[in-house]
């Protein structure tokens, strides 16, 4: 079996983790703090929050920007379903634009044209770790006073026209699940531009404790009063995973370089076959590849996916369009909503791509694509 995705642990990891285990924290200790101003540095300076996953980042970001019953919230179809699903939870209601043809990011031109007055917050996702048209995104944000946030599951270690993801939105969520550029096992991270945003990150993710007396509504009790002025959740990040993040981050450089080049290897291969496309890279976006999107002909797809599967090749298919599932009232999203994101699907295999691929492996991947499309 070759995997879709693997994580790559050290032993300096196991150290890491081992070394807080032995330690009088293993929550709500030291090591989150640490991870947290780690990531900060490799971010451009912008302060984070740790979370418990990359869910647990979306919904606090979506908390933190207000959304709720009667707000819109733009979204493109190309995405896990988290992306919608905790906007939904909050009462908000999911508008989709459709995605640029090239890169399956959410097209700017897309999300303008379904901007209202309930229009509350755009969300761009870096799909396959390839950022999203930012600038185009922060005009039409700023035009009609918007907030912007970033879905960057994908995208830790990608930067655009040179600022790192995580510089650039309001809000932005990362996830480090075990496939992801670094993992904690579970985990995620919110970081914003503005310190009220974060604040309420930190406090919604805290289950909405607030422990500064200059802050308390109630001014009778003792020293031991903390007090919830608007209920949270427990999202907080324990010391163990905040040490294996910490470990993985001093790793981060290697990782874009090796994933760049398991990513140059297929292009390689594949570049030159007519019925193939492969993932587009703009040029004022340096991606940490987090999936090697292949492009197949629609009418192969699902033999090539069974041939690959049948073969021990662990592809996978990324993703199915948001609205397309019954979650979804089909009336208000029907079938059609986004051509290009519908037609990119049908067309859309993700090939392994992981840092512990071997040359080997990618050839026994690429080999058995390009026989399959000969039969």
């Amino acid at each position: 079996m070759v995997p879709y995705g693997r994580q790559d642990v050290s032993d300096e990891d196991i150290a890491a983790v081992v070394k807080v285990l032995q330690s009088d924290w293993l929550t709500t200790g030291p090591a989150v703090e640490q991870f947290e101003a780690a990531l900060s540095c490799v971010i451009g300076g912008e302060p984070v929050v740790a979370v418990s996953s990359g869910t647990a980042a979306l919904h606090a970001a979506y908390y933190a920007a207000g959304l709720g019953p009667g707000d819109e919230v733009i979204t493109p179809p190309i995405t896990f379903v988290a992306t919608q699903a905790v906007a939904k939870t909050l009462g908000a209601q999911i508008v989709f634009a459709d995605v640029c043809e090239d890169t399956a990011n959410i097209d700017p031109r897309a999300v303008e044209a379904v901007v209202t007055s309930r229009t509350k917050a755009i969300v761009a996702v870096d799909y396959a770790g390839h950022p999203a048209d930012m600038d185009s995104l922060r005009r039409i944000a700023d035009k009609y006073g918007l907030l912007l946030i970033e879905d960057a599951a994908h995208s830790l270690g990608s930067s655009l026209a040179g600022s790192p993801v995580g510089s650039i939105a309001d809000l932005t969520a990362f996830s480090f699940y075990p496939t992801k550029n670094i993992t904690t096992a579970e985990g995620g991270a919110v970081a914003a531009k503005d310190n009220e945003l974060l604040g309420k990150v930190r406090t919604f993710s805290r289950q909405g404790l607030v422990r500064d007396p200059h802050l308390f509504h109630i001014q009778t009790e003792g020293q031991w009063h903390q007090e919830v002025q608007e209920f949270g959740l427990n999202y907080r990040l324990p010391d163990v995973l905040a040490a294996l993040g910490l470990s993985q981050l001093q790793r981060l450089d290697g990782f874009r370089r090796t994933r760049a080049g398991v990513k140059q290897k297929y292009d390689e291969i594949f570049l030159t076959h007519a019925e193939l496309q492969t993932p587009v890279q703009r040029p004022e976006a340096q991606p940490m590849w987090h999936l090697y999107p292949l492009l197949v002909p629609a009418r192969e797809r699902r033999r090539l996916f069974d041939l690959l599967r049948a073969s021990g090749i662990a592809v996978q298919v990324n993703y199915i369009p948001a609205y397309w599932h019954p979650a979804f009232e089909s009336s208000l999203y029907p079938r059609g909503l986004c051509p290009v994101a519908e037609a990119f699907y049908a067309k859309e295999i993700s090939l392994p791509l992981h840092v512990r691929l071997t040359d080997a492996e990618i050839e026994q991947v690429a080999s058995i694509v390009l026989q399959g499309l000969e039969v």
